[in-house]
């Protein structure tokens, strides 16, 4: 069987590109997946470093099966819930009006009226800005500009998911719009624009607002390039265990390639 093999941000950079197909026995796992592609590309390192899998836009384990034709991405920690109908049908509806990863530039205002309601009086909006310096193990050092790269359709999934996840951690907020922005961004533009609507100021919008921000860090594949004078960097954020795998470089049993 035949699958396709992505990568992104610092793996990217290492193997030199960015999509590649992969030949494997029919019933292979993740696991064996990730010995071959070892084997072929051992500049990876996959084996000493902590890296997610998604097999079609869903985080994956070492044991999952794969089906030919199955999109299995591999990405480093990413910079910056459960899945009942309720939440899938939530997901469904808003991915393409109010989750977006996009290039354009970003603003509150567009934010704030994707969510705009004539049963809300309050709105919530946050917004991260791009910073002119970087805290490193050296010091604070000046930072030129940002380039952020996404796995838009996991990304876009993800987004969807929080907001599906917020309106049942807080059943008042009536919508929620996250959208991010990919590519070369300057010191000073958004890179990432929340808005929250609820009916009245105390029904969860500022909770819910923070909680996206700090859910987004967390688990949507979006990462960060920062660029100085002098050179580049991927910022990986802290691992999360339950979502890295746990491949020891050291297969029992890789397919031949």
């Amino acid at each position: 069987m035949q699958i396709q093999v992505r990568l992104f941000a610092t793996l990217r950079q290492l193997a030199g590109w960015s999509q590649q197909p992969l030949e494997l026995p029919a019933g292979a796992t993740l696991d064996e997946a990730l010995a071959a592609i070892d084997q072929r590309y051992p500049m990876l390192t996959i084996g000493q470093r902590t890296f997610y899998a998604a097999v079609n836009q869903e985080y994956a384990k070492g044991d999952q099966v794969l089906r030919d034709g199955d999109e299995v991405a591999i990405f480093p920690p990413v910079s910056g819930g459960r899945d009942s109908l309720a939440l899938q049908e939530a997901m469904q509806a808003t991915v393409q009006k109010r989750f977006e990863i996009t290039t354009q530039p970003l603003s509150l205002d567009d934010v704030a009226r994707r969510v705009a309601r004539p049963d809300c009086g309050a709105i919530t909006t946050f917004a991260g800005i791009v910073r002119g310096e970087t805290m490193t193990d050296k010091g604070v050092r000046g930072t030129d500009f940002l380039n952020y790269e996404a796995y838009t359709e996991m990304a876009e999934a993800m987004l969807a998911r929080i907001g599906a996840e917020i309106m049942t951690q807080w059943p008042k907020v009536a919508a929620v719009s996250i959208l991010h922005r990919v590519g070369r961004l300057e010191i000073g533009e958004p890179s990432v624009v929340i808005a929250v609507a609820t009916p009245h100021r105390g029904d969860g919008c500022f909770e819910a607002c923070q909680y996206a921000i700090e859910r987004l860090k967390a688990i949507v594949p979006i990462w960060k390039e920062e660029n100085w004078a002098d050179g580049q960097v991927w910022v990986e954020g802290p691992r999360q265990p339950e979502l890295a795998v746990a491949y020891s470089g050291q297969p029992t049993s890789a397919p031949s390639i």
